[in-house]
């Protein structure tokens, strides 16, 4: 709807047209932020305009806006409105290009003179009208729009909106538009340049969009070729991940706890995965798209295929990439053959395409991985998992490995690059991460975790606790043998033969061990263990913490994780840690490693004082009693002080205000701690102990009333209804039932009890935080 014009100030109509025209920009400016007054150049006189034009070095942009008004009309010729189109978007194509190649710096009006006069007299909503114009029409067959109107309409739109600051959030606003831009995606002339606009406008949409709400969605995905679904992947991206995910470990626990009270359960990402799952197909075709090869994405349209692309991704990105892959090939062949004549015979633009087919198709599964990954991780993930092993999604992931994933080594730049999409990662980084972040994922606490083996692999689990005389896990057993890797290595093996030529400081190091240990997470298999063992991977993982020089704290944090799920309950691990570390000096390395982030490496700690438990209590076994007196490790933790140490730190680096899903271990390593302290009758000593430390550092009461706190959210965090809690006790082999029932006892009120931490503060120190947990 137009607003209604203003009347035309007389003086101005009688000749003082350079003050007039000053007070149109000003009137117009002044609409944008009013709602009230002009809004378009068409609700003034032609005349008026081109005369101002002259002043104001508007290079006809509002008079061909008004001509474009005029004749788009419902019954006009719009092959007439095409031509002020295209006549329009040739003077601000130039300013589009600029914007681009500048990193999409804040515009200003003098950094884009054509391209503010277009938004200021109203071309923005007046191509919005135009392309929504068929959907207000009576008649019962709606009619078809000219598909080159449409696209040159939606370029501009685009381009105004990186551009112009403030377009593309207005056009975000309209819902009834943004809805009716995915009706345009089923014409495939017209799917790269709507999904482009969609992808802009989702990016800064402040509430995510009900898919459900977008006409015939199931048909619309149907509909979609290979490529455009791989496409249309990226912006399924967005309606399909919670907010601030990435970041997920840095928000607090308090404050997650705070918003979940407030947010309607399921949310809209959530009702989003569901409507998505519901698609006939849909899972199937991105398992496809994932595992197919670069020869199979190619055909007869390819060339046409680069050029749309071209329009679609982070041009700069891509071209860098594919400029270093083609320098890459040039040094290589350069290597391989000094004739000249040969070289010539072979330019560099005979080999370009085929690393742009690579690049071409990593960028698709890039997003169809980003996808799976995110409903991998969601409320339907049993269901996602059955259809992924269905449709062989890791068999055909295996089969790319060496071809396509990790076909060779690439530097990454020290960085754990997230899931955030608007990491500046380069195709090839990006590619490998979601690709571990995939394999994290779908191992993580499955049983589904053995379709990373090939059936020797299988067999080779079977023998190893068939030699052991312990029974086999009834997950291994179950496992679909016609589902699982082919070839002479599992997904699993090959990864870790990457894994130990990374670079030591190499992010990918982060997401290889969070993968392989995801694989060992959850219920302890001894078999699943010495698997690993047996391929070396203690003796690299002790090389990357003592003697590699590694700095990363997040690498080391991962290392320190998997050696501890490696490490946990097996005999054989710690026997393999003491020949490894076979020297005071590397001993004092790895314990000073441990010791300058408690926060990385408390989780390696549990392990250790768990499986010290265990063990102590099998010194009927020749072998463990063996160990027991040889590994310099559980001699360490065996000494009580040490423990006591571990316990001291464990509770002054945090508090409830501070607590994140990356820290909250350090408060249930300390309950471990104490939980083995109270099996065996010693409570009262270790809390004794606290309080004497607190006296001893002239702080009295202050790390008991910090810990009282903590146990106290520790109870409002996990004994919530929608907690998981099997993940503590599958890690710790404890019922849960104990872990209440030992944090109960701690916050006894009853001052007489030896096991209530009350009782070892003075009264005159206690300052428990009762209003801490409430809303």
């Amino acid at each position: 709807m137009m607003a209604t014009p203003l009347g035309l100030d007389a003086p101005c109509l009688r000749g003082k047209l350079r003050k007039c025209s000053s007070n149109i920009v000003t009137k117009f400016t002044a609409s944008k932020i009013t709602g009230r007054g002009f809004s378009r150049g068409t609700q003034l006189p032609a005349g008026l305009l081109q005369e101002s034009d002259k002043h104001n070095k508007w290079y006809g942009i509002p008079v061909l806006l008004q001509k474009l008004y005029e004749s788009s009309h419902p019954n006009s010729d719009l092959l007439q409105a095409h031509s002020f189109l295209k006549i329009l978007s040739s003077r601000l194509s130039f300013e589009a290009m600029t914007c681009v190649t500048e990193d999409r710096k804040t515009a200003q009006e003098s950094t884009f003179p054509n391209m503010y006069t277009f938004d200021l007299f109203g071309g923005v909503d007046l191509l919005v009208e135009i392309l929504m114009r068929p959907t207000l029409t009576m008649q019962k067959k709606t009619p078809k729009m000219n598909e080159d109107l449409v696209k040159d309409c939606l370029s501009v739109l685009y381009n105004c909106g990186i551009c112009i600051e403030g377009v593309t959030k207005s056009l975000a606003a309209r819902d009834d538009f943004v809805l009716f831009l995915f009706t345009l995606m089923t014409n495939k002339k017209t799917f790269l340049q709507t999904a482009t606009l969609i992808e802009d406008i989702l990016g800064v949409k402040k509430e995510m969009i009900p898919l459900e709400g977008i006409p015939n969605l199931s048909g619309l995905v149907q509909s979609f070729d290979q490529q455009q679904l791989a496409n249309f992947c990226r912006i399924l991206s967005v309606t399909i991940s919670e907010p601030d995910a990435g970041n997920d470990d840095k928000h607090t626990l308090l404050a997650k706890n705070a918003h979940q009270k407030k947010t309607a359960s399921p949310s809209r990402a959530e009702i989003n995965q569901v409507t998505l799952l519901n698609i006939p197909g849909f899972i199937e075709r991105l398992c496809k798209l994932a595992t197919r090869k670069v020869s199979e994405a190619t055909g007869a349209n390819f060339l046409q295929e680069l050029e749309d692309w071209y329009t679609w991704l982070d041009n700069a990105l891509v071209l860098d990439a594919l400029m270093q892959m083609a320098t890459e090939e040039t040094e290589q062949s350069s290597t391989e053959s000094s004739d000249e004549s040969s070289l010539a015979t072979s330019p560099l633009r005979h080999r370009l395409p085929q690393s742009m087919k690579i690049v071409h198709e990593i960028m698709y599964k890039v997003e169809v991985l980003y996808v799976l990954c995110v409903l991998l991780m969601g409320r339907q993930r049993n269901q996602v998992h059955k259809m992924l092993a269905e449709f062989r999604l890791i068999p055909g992931l295996n089969n790319l490995f060496d071809k396509l994933i990790w076909r060779k080594f690439t530097s990454s730049n020290h960085v754990v690059h997230g899931q955030n999409e608007n990491c500046d990662c380069s195709p090839e980084i990006s590619f490998k991460i979601q690709f571990l972040r995939l394999l994290q994922s779908f191992s993580d606490h499955h049983e589904n975790k053995y379709l990373l083996l090939n059936s020797q692999e299988l067999n080779e689990l079977s023998a190893i606790s068939m030699k052991a005389n312990i029974p086999e896990v009834e997950a291994l057993v179950n496992t679909d043998r016609s589902l699982v890797c082919d070839g002479k290595k599992g997904l699993l093996t090959r990864l870790l033969a990457v894994m130990k030529r990374e670079p030591p400081d190499s992010s990918f190091r982060f997401w290889q061990a969070r993968a392989v240990e995801s694989f060992l997470r959850g219920a302890t298999s001894y078999a699943d263990q010495m698997f690993l063992l047996k391929r070396g991977l203690l003796e690299h993982i002790l090389f990357c913490i003592i003697d590699s020089g590694c700095t990363s704290r997040d690498v080391l944090q991962s290392y320190f994780d998997l050696l501890g799920e490696l490490m946990k309950f097996n005999i054989d691990a710690f026997k393999r840690f003491n020949k490894y570390v076979n020297t005071p000096e590397k001993f004092q390395a790895f314990l000073t490693q441990i010791n300058s982030s408690l926060v990385d490496s408390n989780m390696l700690v549990r392990c250790i004082v768990l499986s010290l438990d265990r063990f102590e209590s099998q010194t009927e076994d020749v072998k463990v009693v063996e160990v027991l007196s040889e590994c310099s490790l559980l001699s360490y933790m065996a000494r009580v002080e040490n423990r006591l140490s571990f316990l001291f730190r464990l509770i002054n680096i945090i508090n409830v205000q501070t607590l994140t899903q990356e820290n909250v271990s350090c408060l249930n390593t300390s309950l471990v701690i104490l939980m083995l302290a109270r099996r065996k009758a010693k409570l009262p000593f270790y809390l004794n102990a606290l309080r004497e430390k607190e006296y001893a550092e002239k702080y009295p009461g202050c790390m008991l009333n910090n810990f009282h706190n903590l146990l106290r959210f520790w109870q409002h965090h996990y004994l919530n209804k929608d907690k998981d809690s099997t993940c503590l006790e599958n890690s710790s082999c404890i019922p849960f039932s104990y872990w209440k029932e030992t944090v109960s006892v701690l916050l006894g009120l009853d001052r007489t009890s030896l096991c209530a931490i009350v009782r070892y503060i003075d009264e005159p120190f206690e300052d428990l935080d009762r209003d801490l947990l409430e809303d």
